[in-house]
């Protein structure tokens, strides 16, 4: 099966602003964020190879999708979508760790870049060992083992404990098709270290992670913040990971702020 174009949706006008998802998600992820940023920007989401609506068809596995791949769909989806100025990237986790290929391969498209609680360390062995795994439970029964492992990583404990439509909202955008899946816990297994290619990016940069984000944590996210040359930080607190959801003002407020100076 050869790849469909990526479905997207653009609204707004002005200066172009990509915001690319997370996994196991969709672009439906950036839907607070996407209205916010359209008053002042042209907003373009996408649904990466094989979510939302650039789903592989049912029961196909691709064996794996590459950070790469991801970032040579994006730039095909702009030709596509007719945008020829730089863009903002605004990616948010997995978003983030293709922001690195898109950085080195596409760097004319580059305007400026936004990296959500993400990181840019490689796995570690028993990191990529354990994707795997996953990959392999979840073609075998679907994303529920994948789901009721996640979640409680994903939410801040406050959240788990006493916000229960947040923890349905962000349960429901994970249903990915199982291929889907399989494939991109493939393609972040094999992701290499984009550490040393910090100190190489030459646009403004913005840095943002939830207070209390138990995948990408506020530490390391500093850290990523201190090696970009300019580089904006900026701490949400109350959130874990879901900055998206469980804070959607304050991120859409620091992103707005971000790409009307940039």
């Amino acid at each position: 099966m050869t790849l469909r174009k990526l479905a997207f949706q653009t609204r707004g006008r002005g200066r172009p602003v990509l915001l690319v998802h997370g996994f196991p998600f969709h672009r439906a992820q950036w839907e607070a964020q996407a209205e916010a940023l359209a008053q002042h920007a042209l907003v373009i989401t996408a649904d990466l190879r094989g979510f939302g609506e650039s789903a592989f068809e049912p029961g196909f596995d691709p064996g794996v999708s590459t950070m790469e791949q991801h970032a040579d769909d994006l730039a095909a989806m702009l030709d596509a979508a007719g945008v020829k100025e730089p863009v903002t990237f605004v990616g948010f986790s997995m978003g983030g760790y293709v922001a690195f290929p898109f950085f080195n391969r596409h760097r004319p498209r580059l305007g400026a870049l936004a990296l959500c609680d993400t990181r840019a360390i490689a796995d570690t062995p028993d990191g990529a060992a354990g994707r795997a795994t996953m990959a392999a439970k979840v073609l075998a029964e679907g994303p529920k083992p994948l789901v009721d492992g996640m979640l409680p990583k994903l939410l801040a404990p406050a959240t788990l404990a006493n916000r229960p439509e947040i923890v349905e909202r962000v349960r429901a955008l994970m249903q990915a098709p199982r291929g889907a899946i399989a494939a991109a816990l493939r393609g972040m297994a094999q992701r290499p270290d984009s550490t040393p290619l910090l100190a190489k990016i030459d646009v403004p940069t913005l840095v943002v992670v939830g207070e209390h984000d138990a995948i990408s944590s506020p530490a390391e996210m500093r850290g990523i913040a201190s090696a970009i040359r300019g580089a904006k930080f900026v701490q949400l607190a109350g959130a874990g990971h879901m900055t998206t959801h469980e804070t959607p003002e304050e991120l859409s407020r620091a992103l707005v702020e971000f790409v009307t100076k940039a």
